[in-house]
């Protein structure tokens, strides 16, 4: 049987791409091969027919463009893409995982899919996502066990990359829709800070938090695609430059959340990051926690039920349950409380920011989600363990950290400061190579 598992570097197939020792066209037929031998158990992509055509179609004026020195070709030269279903392509339609019309939700190409195809890449297909990125689950399957979830809402970008369809895809996080997914697939998930990939031309969630992210099987490849997509990409130094991050671990009742095996795992982790000489603090913070997931997720409510207000007047018969309560539970919340809302955020991103400087923290360490992927395919998970880093809008990115007693993935997750994106990446490099020192790092899960 094939494995349901792939590891696609990034980094080097592009490299090989722009050299000329690998073709667009090679790739798109190692992706459709990959894509047509397990997408049909696994479910990460949107189908489409005749997608090969299409591909090496794009793929032949790819090369074509590209003929001549290697040198003039740009960063992701043949490179095939997933792109997650809230994100208008030319020439793909948009479903949002929903039922309704797609010529309902088109629009214009998003900015994200135009530096994509600016700096060479192959749009692969739509990636499947929870109902207009909200809870209710597509029919995407972890590809480490298919009766276990693979997180959301972003679920078929980190599957379709953990099983080795494309080396690269595109994803968004609300409140956890990047780095649970990656968690519980085994992939690395970037979410950058608030603002820094223009979200033009993807359908929205809650406005105030929508952030688009990618998917890749290490830091090295997160921080090529990242050099492309985010507005004002500086260049950071390589990891092992510059002295070591310290790393502070938010104790109270914001860690308690997560379950019993993601803590010995994360108090595994710290200890081995103390042992290759990194600080590690415990700094007490979000005492008000409670408080906290009240704020966001009256925002949240709020910003979807006027985003849906339109559609759902004409199209509510079609919406999935989930969707429909969040949007009725928008439609309960005034102006007046969400304005209250807004300024209580304030605050907590005041507070937290105060916190990490009073501390000395240059980056936040915290487990990705509760525990590995639930066996359930109708929950996506509980995304309680990124809610405070998107409340803040802070970039964050998840590292595989090894594997829980079923054999399925944990994840580390590293927070960094407002806007320093690049410092977070940089950092992430270094740390990765510490965890994958760890007895159990990178061993394959089973796929049944």
């Amino acid at each position: 049987m094939t494995t349901l598992l792939g590891y696609r570097s990034l980094v080097q197939e592009a490299a090989a791409l722009r050299a000329g020792t690998d073709d667009p066209i090679a790739a798109v037929h190692r992706s459709c091969d990959r894509i047509d031998a397990v997408d049909p158990r696994v479910r990460a992509f949107v189908p489409e027919a005749g997608r090969r055509t299409r591909l090496l179609e794009a793929a032949h004026k790819r090369a074509a463009a590209g003929a001549g020195e290697a040198a003039g070709r740009p960063a992701l030269y043949g490179v095939p893409v997933g792109i997650k279903d809230i994100v208008h392509a030319d020439g793909l339609p948009t479903r949002a995982g929903s039922a309704l019309p797609p010529e309902v939700l088109g629009g214009p190409q998003a900015t994200v899919v135009d530096r994509l195809c600016a700096a060479g890449a192959l749009i692969a297909g739509k990636t499947v996502t929870a109902e207009f990125a909200v809870t209710a689950p597509g029919p995407t399957r972890n590809p480490h066990h298919l009766a276990h979830t693979p997180g959301g809402s972003s679920s078929g970008s980190a599957a379709a990359v953990a099983a080795g369809m494309v080396p690269l895809a595109i994803g968004t996080q609300t409140v956890g829709s990047m780095i649970r997914p990656a968690a519980y697939c085994g992939v690395v998930g970037f979410k950058p800070t608030y603002g820094r990939i223009p979200v033009a031309g993807v359908i929205p969630n809650a406005a105030s938090f929508d952030t688009l992210g990618c998917y890749a099987t290490d830091v090295a490849g997160i921080a090529l695609a990242a050099s492309v997509l985010v507005d004002g990409w500086r260049a950071h130094q390589p990891a092992g430059h510059g002295p070591r991050p310290v790393l502070g671990v938010p104790v109270g009742p914001y860690l308690e959340r997560a379950g019993d095996e993601a803590l010995g795992a994360f108090t595994a982790q710290r200890e081995l990051l103390r042992a290759a000489g990194y600080a590690v603090h415990e700094v007490p913070v979000m005492d008000d926690f409670e408080q906290i997931v009240a704020q966001l997720f009256t925002m949240n409510r709020y910003e979807v039920a006027r985003a849906h207000a339109d559609w759902f007047a004409r199209f509510g018969d079609v919406y999935r349950p989930e969707t429909t309560a969040a949007i009725r539970q928008g439609h309960a919340i005034g102006d007046t409380d969400y304005a209250a809302a807004r300024v209580r955020r304030k605050a907590f991103r005041e507070r937290l920011a105060a916190d990490r400087a009073a501390a000395g923290i240059d980056l936040w360490i915290a487990p990705s989600a509760t525990g590995p992927a639930p066996a359930d395919l109708t929950t996506t998970g509980s995304s309680i363990m990124c809610l405070p880093w998107s409340n803040a809008g802070l970039p964050a990115v998840s590292l595989p950290a090894g594997h829980a007693a079923n054999g399925l993935p944990l994840g580390l997750q590293l927070v960094g400061g407002f806007g320093a994106d690049e410092e977070l990446l940089t950092a992430g490099a270094g740390i990765e190579d510490v965890l994958n020192t760890a007895p159990n790092a990178r061993t394959g899960s089973r796929a049944s």
